[in-house]
């Protein structure tokens, strides 16, 4: 169940506030007083009320009641002097000023936010035509941040996208924003052979070098994990910090604990299922990729993977990485790292993350209270690790 007012969103099951679709992080107490005010509708909640629904009964002060309703309106961007959303009512107690709409989890859309892009193509070593993506500009000095291509993406469906939108527009504040779709998929030329660890990295360098960048951060995801790593051992100079998410040092036929009949098997899913949004294919990649997702994410996604590529084009891409193993390059990375991973990540097990950590000198492990592998802007684990993530690249 959801209760909204204002620009506001209490998801009371997961007990997360979002203020103008972005997770804003509050006490459990002051959750807890939210939905209370809430669930109220207009009603005022006196002293007692407040506290069986925060404390449970328990005999508190004035004072803490007060510090979580100032916690409270600052959460909901509300003050004590305005009281647009949060009203005080002398002698009385405090009530919600706002219309209270309530509503399923699936009911309730994400915000997408607007991003100006211009698209370019470029050619790589190949002769491939790869199409690529620039949007906003850095400031303070800060270097342009370059998103890794990964599968699946689309340059012009990921803005109007639920799961990648958000964080695109979260990683684009304040800086330069460059992306591509890579060889095969989106706007890049579809019909390739060579999917090796070889031409995706050539790929990131053409790429950088149509941007006309000289360093840049990097932002990789899953399997361009592996590719950033060979990239910034190969051009060092190029690269100034690096963010790894739900990455991998060894594809999932390199793994000690996965048996290539596996892949195969996923693979076969993947084949028979493409283009159906209710195949059992579908409904086992939400299961693995983002098992807490709602139903407007997945058809979201579910548009993207299926305009970014053939069904042949996603297995030959799922068959090569399952090859990568970048084990023997980890330990020559020179730059700051920071890796973010979900603990029950079922795609990429932690064990990879922590390989990672292992191997690269001037490295930092995060680990996720969640399970999914692709970063949903709804999972408020994910909204922490931006958090983390802004700091780390502002440094």
């Amino acid at each position: 169940m959801h209760l909204s007012f204002s620009d506001c969103d209490l998801d009371v099951e997961r007990r997360i506030l979002r203020r103008a679709g972005c997770v804003v992080h509050v006490e459990p107490q002051v959750f807890s007083l939210l939905v209370a005010l809430a669930a109220a509708k207009g009603r005022v909640l006196d002293r007692d009320a407040i506290i069986d629904a925060v404390w449970n009964g328990r005999i508190v002060s004035d004072s803490a009641i007060s510090a979580r309703v100032h916690a409270a309106r600052q959460a909901v961007g509300d003050d004590g002097r305005a009281q647009n959303v949060i009203r005080t009512v002398t002698g009385v107690g405090f009530q919600l000023a706002q219309t209270v709409r309530s509503g399923g989890q699936e009911t309730v859309e994400l915000e997408v936010p607007a991003i100006e892009q211009d698209v370019h193509m470029t050619k790589s070593l190949d002769g491939t035509g790869l199409a690529w993506a620039s949007s906003g500009a850095s400031h303070d000095g800060q270097p342009a941040l370059l998103r890794g291509g990964h599968w699946l993406t689309h340059l012009e469906l990921d803005l109007k996208n639920h799961v990648w939108a958000p964080l695109l527009a979260h990683l684009n504040q304040g800086r330069r924003l460059l992306r591509y779709d890579v060889r095969g998929t989106g706007l890049s030329t579809r019909n390739v052979s060579d999917l090796s660890l070889d031409r995706f990295v050539e790929d990131m360098l053409v790429v950088l070098q149509a941007s006309g960048e000289q360093q840049v951060d990097i932002v990789a995801a899953s399997q361009n994990v592996p590719v950033s790593i060979a990239f910034a051992v190969r051009y060092p100079e190029r690269v100034r910090r690096i963010v790894l998410l739900s990455g991998f040092l060894r594809g999932a036929d390199r793994r000690r604990d996965s048996a290539p009949s596996m892949t195969d098997a996923f693979l076969a899913l993947l084949h028979n299922g493409w283009g159906d949004s209710g195949s059992p294919f579908m409904q086992s990649f939400y299961a693995f990729y983002m098992p807490e997702s709602t139903r407007a994410e997945r058809e979201s996604l579910a548009e993207i993977q299926f305009a970014s590529a053939s069904a042949e084009m996603a297995v030959a891409y799922r068959r090569a990485i399952a090859s990568f193993d970048v084990t023997d390059l980890a330990s020559l990375v020179d730059v700051p790292v920071l890796i973010v991973h979900a603990q029950k990540d079922a795609v990429n097990p932690l064990s990879e993350a922590q390989d990672i950590a292992t191997h690269i000198p001037d490295s930092q492990l995060m680990m996720l209270d969640s399970a999914n592998h692709i970063p949903l802007p709804r999972d408020p684990e994910w909204a922490r690790a931006l958090e983390h993530i802004t700091r780390f690249l502002s440094d």
